[in-house]
This record gives structure tokens, sequence and C-alpha cells, in this order.
């Protein structure tokens, strides 16, 4: 089965987190039964109805850990053997489903598994929008397995896939993304975290003529906004975490957007470009 994506009843940029996200890459098993991709749908939803449960109560972590526990429980009761290689937690020294963790009762498929029980923790203990529960799976051996540290972003949607290029200057991007979608520059809105050091990067924006528009957290949903025409979004630039970058990479892919990657090691720029849809 091929780029299967399902949203159900989860508004990108304008609702709480009551529903979550499954992507799965093109690469996944086809003989894969419906009822499996349905069974994940469930895996997200518990963690994110447990998780909603601490909205506007000021703590991330006890929100992160219930659902983590959900999401963990749920796919320990799934017919498939999963993979965890990508997990969320270390950095942020939250509870996390860590990296080479098994998952599953162990019989039927073997997949990887990348999973963000709880994106947006600080969106759930404040109240604030954009928070997702999402996993990501694909055939054993097909996701990244990308390290724990931060990368340069840039995400477009499918009008202005191909166009991008992360080296190339930030109002040469906007103007190319302007122009293969067909608007005036002035009317280009980028999202971007809002992070002291992204403040020379909305200066460059803004200069250009393009709209800034600032979030306190949830590159993931911000990557995945670029997909859709209706969410005004046109563009996510920034740097961000990895692996947040790899979950973005599947839904954008599933979409046939474009997102490019520089990976920083060591305060040494390294490159490490990740395919749109997750593979190194």
């Amino acid at each position: 089965m091929n780029n299967i994506h399902i949203i159900p009843k989860f508004d990108l940029l304008s609702k709480y987190l009551y529903s979550a996200s499954v992507y799965f890459i093109n690469s996944l098993l086809f003989s894969m039964d419906r009822n499996l991709a349905l069974e994940f749908i469930r895996v997200t939803e518990a963690a994110a109805i447990a998780s909603s449960q601490w909205i506007g109560r000021g703590d991330k972590h006890a929100a992160d850990g219930a659902a983590v526990k959900q999401m963990r429980n749920r796919f320990n009761q799934i017919e498939f053997k999963g993979k965890i290689v990508i997990g969320e937690g270390k950095k942020d020294k939250a509870p996390e489903l860590f990296n080479g963790e098994i998952v599953g009762k162990g019989s039927g498929p073997e997949m990887d598994i990348a999973v963000d029980p709880l994106e947006c923790t600080d969106s759930v203990a404040h109240g604030r929008y954009n928070a997702l529960a999402i996993v990501v799976a694909g055939a054993a051996g097909s996701l990244l397995r990308a390290p724990d540290t931060y990368v340069q972003k840039i995400v477009v949607g499918k009008a202005a896939s191909g166009v991008i290029d992360l080296d190339a200057p930030v109002a040469d991007n906007i103007k190319k993304t302007a122009n293969a979608i067909g608007k005036d520059i002035r009317e280009i809105t980028v999202m971007v975290l809002d992070r002291e050091r992204h403040e020379k990067l909305i200066e460059q924006i803004r200069s250009v003529g393009a709209r800034v528009r600032l979030i306190t957290d949830g590159d993931v949903a911000g990557a995945i906004a670029t997909c859709f025409p209706e969410s005004g979004i046109d563009m996510l630039i920034g740097t961000g975490g990895s692996t947040e970058g790899v979950l973005a990479a599947v839904p954008v892919k599933t979409h046939r957007s474009q997102q490019n990657l520089l990976r920083r090691r060591f305060g040494a720029r390294q490159r490490s470009y990740i395919h749109s849809d997750g593979r190194n």
C-alpha cells in the first residue's frame, strides 16, 4: 500500500491536541493490511487523548509521560514487530520511547517506527495550539537513524517542490517559491520558530517583502502546513531538531512537497542531506 496518510479530525493550525497523525513511507510493505494502519491510528489517538488531560496545567513532563505510556501500551497490543529508530526525550530530558526499543507482539511485519508521542509539550502545558501525536512507519531499515541534534530546515509545498536550495540565499528561495506558486512576494508567508537564533533570518525574510509567522514550537505541524495551500503557510525555514525533521519528512513526501535538511554536528558544517521521505 503506497503513500498512505491518515489525518483523522485534525486541523493543523487551529485545534488542540484531540487527534493525531500516522504516516507511512512508500517503501512500506506492499502487503500490509489496512487494519494495521487503523491500529496505528488508535495508537496516536490514545496518546493524544491522554495528553489532552494536561492541557493548560503547566506540567509538560506529565503530559508527555501520559502520551508515552499510552503509545507504548497500544503498540504492544498490535500483531507486528516494530523497532523505534527515532524517539523523543533525550534532548528535552523528558519521558520517551527510546531508540532501539522493540514494540508490538513480536509477530507479523517487521517495521521501523519513528514517533513523537507528544510534539509541542510546552503548547499542551500552556494551552496553546499545534500539539501533535505522530507515528511514522516504514519497512525495516527504511528510516534514517537521525542523531539527536539540530539541523537547518527549509520546507515548501508541492507547487514549489524542486526549486529551493539550502545553499541559496533566503531571498532567492523566497522569490523562487513565490514564482512557482504564482504569488507576489508580499503574499508569501514563512513560518519560523520564535527563537533568538532566528533574529537575522527573520530580518532577511522581511527585507525581501515576505511575511513572517512566528510559532513558539511545533515545526512538525508547521512543515506539514506547507503542504496545504488553505493553511496560508507557504514556507518553513529555520533551525530545529533533527528528529522532528525526519518526522516531518514523511508527511511532506506523501504530499509530494519538499523538505531539505542540513545537519550540523560539533559546530562544524557537515553535509548530510536527508531525502524528503525520511531516508538518508
